[in-house]
């Protein structure tokens, strides 16, 4: 059987269209359906497809042929609801491994057919597995919403029957398509993984979810980042998305997947949207334009139809998907990525990761006691209260003695999925008991985090744990124990630490799911032993970060401080500075409670000095330091209370500062109009006032001396400020008309901030701009119909985060796609001139502006939109222009490594070694045999000549273009015969195998009397690249040379071979010949023809000098299209390429090889060939293809000197290295 892994290397391939359009065709009755054996069937079994592989398999069969005729590479089978949930509606669930099994025969039987008759495209069976008919993470009764209608084990035990049915019926691959609930699809992979596992073989899966809605969302709920991100543990063939939308609608989304996804991508979408009948009217060719945006954005690999389509579909798709390559698939990116209903990725830039820990029943006497009554809704709420803290994920406990932990985690992880708000982070699934942790994961749809697993039960439970967790989706806590007991020192920590990571890595636990907790404990007790605890994790983290690739750390910080309890002020300095030390050494995540966290800056320097000490362990007497401080710390509180508004005494500068940065509102309101009564005006506060103190809170979290919950509050404090001014920003737009022009204003997807857009928004309704806000997270496609729709004069985009960046360039994009001129201005705190100039401004043809702040954003538009409206725009562009001169001058420079660094770091490396020749010395051929090249022509490049672009000998056949290809391959043949009977074309060359040395950069070679001709080389610099030069395939120095002896002796040396071919003498007359005939196409005919046997010719004189003159090839000969393929050692590296783009060196080789007096070949004073069919190169025993790129002045300067040259001259010889 061919492997679809191949194939999917090369091209795209072809998923077949909708089975059920198809049905509807036929017209099938009551009857049709039950056949004779289920004639007396008590159930209606009408639209029961899947009973048709049982009752009408000939029809089955049939929709199969017409796809498979079509052009269809992947057939679906007849399956999609063959499982005993889906089959229950009818009563057939015993039938569902027989109704599979038959489904993955009937295609089996028409892909073999199809495949025997054309070995060069087989065909694929992909056993369907639909979402079943019930949702296992949603209720489906309204007053219950903890209920499930199916259980995980349900679906696991469905899905397998189904699977193991598909497989025995032939299916090469599982699709599990159509998921609407991610929860579903996660046990249909479980269930195929331990199918897996039980039958010791690999199974091919290819996963499909579909959206809800406009919203872009899964019906549970979650995006298509985290629906992937939720999928990301299975070894997946491809992912995709299908139904519910039109290939049109989808393509946004499927944007989203490719950016995100580690897969191939899948795309089926439906014919359309419905019409109000429920058809679809989208035609074939419609269908396959739309899905060719796809393709021509790179960004599938499988493409087919869903509902609605038909045979006719898939043959436009055919005919179009062999001018496209499939999407490469991405490097593992190996980044921390969890998901609720939407993803968290925990990466450098991602700061620290705040778990929320309210929802432990072991922290939380509210909590434990709300659990314990059975009052899951007000336990909602503490879970509530700590996303809407800033919590990024939820841990959840109920470990207790008086509770039920299997069922409360249950009921209580089903009730939080339920509140979107909660739902949207991740979970942390938190337990001593392996049954409560599998209960949780058996109700989360999304990628949570187990809490957690160790070593302390042995290697053989640690690992079935951690397959499990892995299995079901997850990421894991390792806490730092083992046989001996707890990790309590650094040494015992790495110890138990560099284990568990090998033996999970070893396993095939991806490295980055590993999140450890090296345990923090109590500091500061009175006993000596616990002295180093703080030291030793921070220590532990620092070299699990340097030593154990992609894990991550975490840990409980409230265990710190657990010696000062009841003493606030202490405990909220010491968490605060252990995790600024522990988070520069890399700790990544903890479970905080954000109220007891003071800022780092804000603590009194006596006390963060004693803190220090401790947790630092700098002196034999912290501890008691410490606790003599706490001491003093609490007299003075019970003596002399603090006065909570103390801070109201300071200027207005300095309270609103203290508001912010302490994210008190009580008073904002007031401050910030007294500062309209003193500055005059409401942005004057805002810039003045409001947004130095935002800066200074985006500094701390940057430094890590904040953290999110407090950023939080910090941003609700400015909102209000905000709110508070907006009526006075407002005055006087009432006299204002709104004639200025009308602008549309959004924050782009995956950004909820919205304090700048809704500035900016009342900012220009007061100087008479119509406003049209579409709130944050934002797709780009909308925004580009929203404002198409409404006739808007501008699009402003609004962006804080970092990804912002990313989407404000799609949105440019899709204007770019439609053609549209529209003017966008951007903003936020993220986007700069330079960064709007180098990244945005370059995808789009009309003019993109940054505004540095929300008061620029009217004039900017009035420049514009005014007479003068063109010259400001050509300033803008030409600033623009001029940045990006600047930044890449400066990036060119800056990725690349100094000459003399790269040539001394290349010093140390091993030399080549040589390879004696059997033949050295030079050779001409002056009448090389026509036929003896021709196997070698490699036809694609030639029919991509004719625009016919397409592999061959796949061209031929091909449903459109085949027919022409089919033509003018014959017309090549036919002139190919006359040019080799009638000898119309002479094809010549001189090659020759001399004796060389590497020194530096150059290769001096010694011709046949005993002269040496230097020929510079360039060498790569390019930071992240091997910096090569083809003088690294030449040998310094040879002990076997011993026949060039002229005096004084040459340094020992290797060998390089020279070469220059061509196929094009006689083609000037042959051309012109037709041309006095009138027959431009057989002119161009020869010449395209003279082209290729030239390259056909250099392969066949390469193969010549390997296996005669050189000798290394030996064994059995490669074929001509494995030679094609350059399947064999050593290269020839011809000039004007990007390993030798210099083709100045061409005169070298024509003197060393005295290519004009022994050839037709002539050098012209530009070092082009004449004819033009024609290649110039050195061949290297043992070499690969690289590119020079761009190299510094130095290199520059010292290639000029080398090659005796002008610089300037130099310039013009290799101006894309410059």
């Amino acid at each position: 059987m061919a492997d679809i892994y191949e194939q999917l290397e090369s091209r795209i391939l072809l998923l077949d269209g909708g089975f059920g359009t198809m049905v509807q065709q036929y017209g099938l009755t009551e009857e049709d359906y039950r056949g004779e054996r289920f004639r007396e069937w008590p159930a209606l079994l009408k639209g029961c497809n899947d009973l048709l592989a049982l009752t009408r398999p000939e029809a089955v069969r049939e929709i199969h042929v017409k796809y498979l005729q079509a052009g269809a590479d992947i057939i679906e089978t007849d399956s999609f609801n063959a499982n005993a949930v889906s089959l229950a509606d009818y009563g057939l669930e015993a039938y569902a491994y027989e109704m599979s099994r038959a489904a993955a025969a009937a295609a089996r039987s028409a892909a073999d057919e199809f495949t025997a008759r054309n070995p060069q495209k087989p065909r694929f069976v992909a056993g369907s597995m639909g979402p079943t008919s019930r949702t296992a993470s949603m209720s489906a009764d309204v007053a219950n919403p903890a209920a499930r209608e199916v259980t995980f084990a349900q679906l696991v035990e469905a899905y397998t029957d189904q699977a193991r049915g598909l497989l025995d019926g032939g299916a090469d691959i599982l699709l599990v398509e159509t998921i609407f609930d991610t929860l579903n699809a996660k046990a249909a992979l479980y269930a195929i993984d331990a199918l897996a596992e039980k039958l010791g073989r690999t199974i091919c899966v290819m996963a499909s979810g579909t959206l809800a809605d406009a919203s872009g969302r899964t019906l549970s709920g979650q995006t298509v980042e985290a629906f992937c991100t939720s999928l990301s543990h299975a070894q997946l063939l491809s992912l995709g998305l299908n139904c519910a939308y039109g290939a049109k609608q989808l393509l946004p989304y499927l944007e989203r997947l490719a950016e995100t996804a580690p897969f191939r991508i899948s795309a089926h979408p439906n014919a359309g949207l419905p019409n109000v009948m429920g058809g679809y009217d989208e035609t074939p060719e419609m269908f396959a334009k739309d899905v060719g945006e796809y393709m021509r954005r790179g960004l599938v690999n499988i493409v087919g139809g869903c509902c609605g389509t038909t045979p006719a579909h898939i043959f436009e798709l055919s005919k179009i998907a062999c001018n496209y390559a499939p999407r490469p698939v991405p490097a593992p990116r190996r980044v921390t990525t969890l998901s609720g209903l939407e993803p968290l990725r925990i990466a450098p830039e991602t700061n620290f990761v705040n778990v929320g820990e309210r929802t432990n029943v072991a922290g939380s006497a509210k909590f434990a006691r709300l659990i314990r009554e059975g009052n899951y809704e007000e336990a909602l709420s503490v879970a509530r209260a700590q996303v809407d803290a800033g919590a990024q994920i939820v841990d959840v406990c109920m470990d207790d003695g008086m509770i039920d932990g299997v069922e409360a985690m249950r009921t209580f992880l089903n009730l939080m999925a339920s509140e979107p708000e909660i739902a949207r982070v991740p979970t942390m699934i938190d337990s001593s008991k392996w049954e409560v942790l599998a209960a949780g994961l058996e109700v989360t749809q999304g990628k949570a985090v187990v809490n957690s697993i160790s070593l302390k039960e042995g290697e053989a439970e640690f690992l079935r744990r951690a397959r499990e967790i892995h299995r079901y989706g997850a990421a894991a806590v390792v806490m730092l124990f083992d046989e001996q007991g707890q990790a309590d020192t650094c040494e015992r920590k790495i110890e138990v630490a560099s284990r568990a990571y090998r033996l999970l890595t070893d396993a095939g636990f991806p490295a980055e799911d590993i999140i450890f907790d090296p345990n923090i404990l109590a500091v500061a007790t009175g006993i000596p032993e616990h002295d180093d605890y703080a030291k030793a994790f921070i220590d532990a983290t620092r070299w699990i970060k340097e030593n154990l690739p992609y894990a991550k750390v975490s840990g409980g910080v409230s265990n710190l401080s657990f010696a000062f309890r009841g003493n606030n002020a202490v405990r909220e300095a010491m968490h605060s500075a252990f995790l600024y030390h522990a988070i520069r050494a890399g700790m990544d995540m903890g479970i905080v409670n954000p109220q007891m966290v003071k800022i780092y800056s804000e603590i009194e320097p006596e006390l963060l000095q004693r803190v220090e000490d401790v947790i630092l362990c700098r002196r034999a007497d912290a501890a008691e330091r410490l606790t003599e401080y706490a001491q003093q710390v609490r007299a003075t509180a019970e003596t002399q209370p603090q006065v909570p508004d103390a801070w109201r005494t300071g200027t207005l500068a300095e309270r609103i500062g203290h508001a912010m940065l302490k994210g008190v509102a009580d008073y904002i309101e007031q401050d910030a109009l007294e500062g309209y009564e003193a500055l005059g005006t409401p942005m004057a506060v805002i810039d003045t006032l409001l947004m130095p103190a935002m800066e200074r809170v985006g500094t701390l979290f940057g430094e890590g001396k904040m953290f999110l919950p407090q950023v939080v509050k910090t941003a609700r404090v400015m909102k209000r400020a905000v709110a508070a001014l907006t009526p006075y920003i407002e005055q006087g737009s009432a006299q204002t008309p709104h004639n200025a022009g009308k602008v549309l204003i959004a924050t782009v997807k995956g950004d909820v901030h919205d304090i700048g857009k809704n500035i900016v928004a009342v900012v220009m309704a007061c100087n008479g701009y119509e406003i049209k806000d579409l709130g944050v997270m934002v797709e780009s496609q909308r925004i580009v119909e929203e404002a198409v729709a409404w006739g808007a004069d501008c699009i402003c985009l609004s962006g804080l985060i970092t990804p912002s960046l990313d989407e404000m360039a799609h949105v440019c994009e899709e204007l770019e796609r439609r053609a549209l001129r529209l003017p966008v201005i951007i903003g936020g705190a993220t986007t700069s001139d330079l960064h709007t100039a180098v990244k945005i401004a370059p995808v789009y043809s009309g003019l993109v502006i940054h505004s540095p702040n929300a008061s620029r954003n009217s004039p900017i538009l009035a420049q514009l939109l005014g007479s003068d409206g063109q010259l400001y725009a050509d300033k803008v562009r030409a600033d623009q222009q001029s940045l990006r001169s600047d930044y890449l001058r400066a990036e060119r420079t800056r990725n690349l490594i100094p000459i003399v660094e790269v040539r001394k770091a290349r010093k140390g490396a091993a030399p080549h070694l040589p390879v004696e020749p059997l033949h050295p010395g030079r050779m001409v051929f002056p009448d090389f045999d026509v036929a003896d090249a021709e196997p070698y022509i490699d036809w694609s490049f030639f029919f991509a000549a004719w625009g016919l672009k397409g592999r061959y000998p796949e061209i031929l056949d091909h449903p459109e273009k085949g027919a022409e290809a089919r033509k003018v391959f014959a017309d090549a043949e036919a002139l190919l015969a006359r040019i080799r009977d009638e000898r119309l074309l002479t094809l010549q060359a001189a090659v020759g195998i001399f004796p060389a040395r590497a020194e530096g950069d150059d290769i001096w070679i010694t011709d046949q009397k005993g002269r040496e001709r230097r020929l510079a080389m360039l060498r790569n610099q390019t930071r992240g690249e091997e910096n090569r030069s083809l003088a690294d395939c030449i040998a310094p120095h040879s002990d076997w040379i011993g026949w060039v002896a002229p005096p004084p002796p040459p340094p020992p040396r290797g060998l390089s071979g020279c070469f220059a071919v061509t196929a094009g003498i006689g083609l000037r007359e042959l051309c012109e010949k037709f041309r006095a005939e009138g027959d431009d196409y057989g002119a161009i005919m020869a010449k395209l023809l003279a082209d290729r046997l030239t390259e056909a010719f250099a392969e066949a004189v390469h193969t010549f000098v390997r296996r005669q003159m050189w000798g290394y090839e030996t064994g059995e000969p490669l074929t001509p299209q494995q030679t094609v393929r350059g399947q064999y050692r050593g290269r020839r590296m011809a000039f004007g390429y990007p390993a030798s783009p210099d083709h100045s060196l061409k005169r070298e080789v024509f003197d060393l090889l005295s290519v004009e007096m022994t050839t037709g070949m002539k050098l012209t004073e530009n070092y082009m060939i004449d004819p033009g069919e024609a290649l110039c190169g050195l061949m290297f025993a043992d070499a690969d293809y690289f590119s020079v790129g761009t190299i510094d002045t130095k290199q520059l300067l010292d290639y000029a000197r080398r090659r005796g040259m002008e610089v300037e001259e130099i310039k013009k010889l290799i101006p894309n290295n410059i």
